[in-house]
């Protein structure tokens, strides 16, 4: 069901968002990466398997690979198997299990080029398919070398988002707010945030979205070192100046980041984005402090695990009496 707001909005529509005003759904993932589902090609035209690998998280990768491993190595076993174990030396003929397994280590020692020697292929039949499976040996780990590197070498900005936006009091009336931080010792500089809202209205009786640059009180800074607190004044320049408590549940609501800086270790632009929807807005609330000194005064402490906290808080009487 819509949930568009009714009154206008004096801000001009933004038009350069990449997104349609009838798109549907959230807009970015929390993961950073857009919520569209392509259609009209196939499965493998229509996924880079390159990105997708390296996009995968350490275990799933590691997962995929070693599950995969095991399910070749099977293959080739029952191949073998099927050839006949006569046509294998040195395989323990006691009982089926153990030329099993016997032909399933051949098949990972040949597919490794390993090759200890105490089980080796006679005849033609089975000679082509040790050969064969030595040569896909080769391709697959050059493969897997290089999915590897590329996940090492790969800049990532590695910040960590709060979970949820907030509405809390600033300079007399009130901000919009999250915060972000490096989790690695990466060196990011030039750090620029850009922020953008998409909001549901209702127009002649459809809902539609309409996209609105926020403007942020500090988009740069020189260093991203600790934390830093985003900050979006609600004032007569921001879409949402007038909305009320009540407006910011109503309405589908989604806000769009994205973070660019600078990495000095790999000489490169990093980027990384996120979004928050309106059941992530939290009215009437202020971050807990996430840093301060160690107890030598000789650094300081940054705590992770405190970039989500907040604690609820009174806002300007003069918003209170909107509600």
């Amino acid at each position: 069901m819509a949930r568009g707001f009714r009154q206008k909005i004096r801000q001009k529509n933004t038009e350069n968002s990449g997104f349609g005003s009838n798109a549907s759904g959230r807009f970015i993932n929390k993961d950073g990466f857009p919520n569209v589902k392509r259609r009209g090609v196939n499965v493998f035209n229509k996924l880079s398997w390159y990105h997708t690998m390296l996009n995968l998280s350490s275990f799933r990768f590691l997962s995929y690979l070693v599950i995969a491993y095991i399910v070749v190595n099977l293959c080739f076993a029952f191949i073998y198997y099927l050839i006949g174990v006569e046509h294998l030396t040195g395989i323990d003929k006691s009982d089926p299990l153990n030329e099993f397994i016997d032909v399933f280590f051949f098949s990972s020692q040949t597919f490794t080029t390993v090759g200890y020697g105490r089980i080796a292929p006679v005849g033609f039949m089975a000679s082509l398919v040790a050969t064969f499976e030595a040569f896909l040996g080769l391709l697959t780990f050059a493969i897997a070398t290089g999915l590897f590197y590329g996940r090492f070498s790969r800049p990532r900005a590695y910040l960590r988002f709060s979970d949820d936006t907030i509405i809390a009091p600033f300079q007399g009336t009130t901000a919009l707010m999250f915060r972000l931080a490096p989790y690695k010792n990466n060196a990011l500089t030039d750090a620029e945030v850009i922020v953008s809202t998409a909001i549901e209205v209702i127009e002649n009786g459809i809902p539609k979205s309409n996209f609105y640059r926020l403007e942020i009180q500090m988009s740069k800074i020189n260093t991203l070192a600790l934390n830093w607190t985003v900050v979006h004044k609600i004032d007569e320049n921001s879409p949402f100046f007038g909305f009320t408590e009540q407006d910011f549940k109503n309405t589908d609501i989604e806000i769009i980041v994205q973070v660019r800086a600078f990495d000095e270790v790999f000489s490169n632009t990093v980027v990384q984005r996120t979004s928050y929807v309106s059941e992530e807005i939290i009215f009437g609330a202020k971050f807990v402090p996430m840093y301060s000194p160690s107890k030598d005064n000789l650094s300081t402490i940054l705590d992770l695990d405190k970039i989500n906290e907040y604690q609820k808080t009174e806002l300007p009487a003069t918003l209170e009496v909107q509600q």
